[in-house]
């Protein structure tokens, strides 16, 4: 039943709209591209128009503004006849000054190959210092392709920081394009969007554990795995953690709360062919969430991995927020508080939920006595966590 709920509210939030829209079913290959521009005022070498629909009429056209820029190409992977299109899109936002420096924008643009929209994530580096040539700092584009408007969106902040790592490489003599700013443009796709799809991949029924731990902020310490693999992992606990969607103060203590509970790190080995895992816990939660993303696998579709992540902890909030409503009722009413067992023996996240709301009875200490209750109801009744 819990599984069916939360396969609903996956598929409510991004189902059938976001599988034809990011997706690549049977035919369709996960196409991903990128180019750099270095971008220089007061030279006119690009203009563009504006369609009535907005959208740029050409690559060279009239100009639609009274700036003056040059676009020049430095690296891209597009086909060639798709390169000037892109670079007429970007001279269009460029041109109505809505490029600012390390935000990125994400927004869709059709090239003639492929023949489909491609979500475009674009944003405008500045070096910090000026160059020997020029009183002002080289400023660059760059854009990354891939997906759709909606799926790449999802990725925009960790985009934005391996746009800030490329900029770190950015030299106006490109003396290091081989070297190290190419290797950077073409891994932006494995580097930024797939690391969720290959733990997914990787651990399958295993990724329970995974998601405990990152709910509960136990650590995680992986043995024996290539740094690519590390870094993966460590990527997806960052994501699947409640870091950001609850208060800090709150935050903080639970991790402090965790802590002095003395809980033992869970360790990934990567030894055996297979990763095993060591004091490793689950709940009925958390593996039916493990459901939901396998069984998106066949999909192919790796944005739909991401949407699935911010489902789970979409979920999360939600049912603590249920949770602390039902303990406000039940210091009035004594069925309240039957609806708080039930909900948390039902909800199968009753021992990581139960201890959020501990965390944050400071702020509402007159329920203290209600949840000291319910630690005993869930004692009592076991915790319903399934070991490694």
């Amino acid at each position: 039943m819990m599984l069916q709920a939360q396969g609903s509210l996956a598929e409510s939030v991004d189902g059938d709209e976001l599988r034809s829209e990011d997706g690549f079913p049977g035919e369709r290959p996960c196409l991903n591209y990128y180019c750099l521009y270095l971008y220089q005022t007061g030279s006119l070498s690009l203009s563009v128009a504006d369609s009535d629909d907005g959208s740029p009429a050409g690559a060279m056209g009239e100009m639609s503004s009274n700036e003056d820029f040059s676009l020049s190409l430095v690296d891209t992977s597009l086909p060639a006849e798709s390169e000037p299109e892109l670079k007429g899109f970007i001279a269009k936002w460029l041109s109505r000054g809505a490029l600012f420096e390390g935000m990125g924008n994400v927004s869709p643009v059709e090239l003639s190959f492929p023949e489909y929209s491609l979500g475009c994530y674009y944003c405008l580096l500045r070096q910090d210092q000026a160059c020997e040539s020029s009183n002002q700092p080289p400023e660059y584009v760059v854009c990354f392709l891939g997906g759709s408007e909606k799926g790449l969106e999802l990725f925009r902040l960790e985009l934005d920081k391996y746009a800030a790592v490329l900029k770190t490489k950015l030299d106006p003599q490109m003396i290091n394009l081989e070297v190290e700013i190419k290797p950077l443009l073409s891994n932006w796709f494995g580097d930024s969007v797939l690391p969720i799809y290959r733990v997914v991949t990787l651990f399958q029924e295993k990724l329970a554990y995974l998601l405990h731990a990152a709910l509960s902020y136990t650590p995680v310490e992986v043995n024996n795995a290539d740094p690519g693999t590390q870094n993966d992992i460590n990527r997806f606990m960052s994501l699947a953690s409640l870091q950001g969607l609850v208060q800090e103060g709150t935050m903080n203590s639970l991790c402090i709360v965790m802590s002095d509970e003395l809980q033992k790190p869970v360790h990934v080995d990567f030894s055996d062919s297979q990763p095993q895992f060591i004091n490793a816990v689950s709940n009925k939660f958390c593996e039916d969430w493990m459901q939901v993303f396998i069984n998106t696998y066949d999909g192919g579709n790796p944005f739909l991995f991401r949407q699935k992540l911010e489902n789970f902890k979409l979920k999360v909030i939600q049912d603590m927020n249920s949770l602390k409503r039902l303990i406000r009722q039940a210091e009035m009413s004594h069925y309240a508080l039957f609806r708080c067992y039930t909900f948390l023996k039902n909800c199968g996240n009753g021992d990581l939920l139960l201890k959020f709301v501990k965390v944050e009875q400071a702020e509402m200490p007159e329920s203290g006595s209600v949840v000291s209750v319910l630690e005993e109801f869930i004692l009592e009744e076991g915790s319903a966590v399934h070991n490694s």
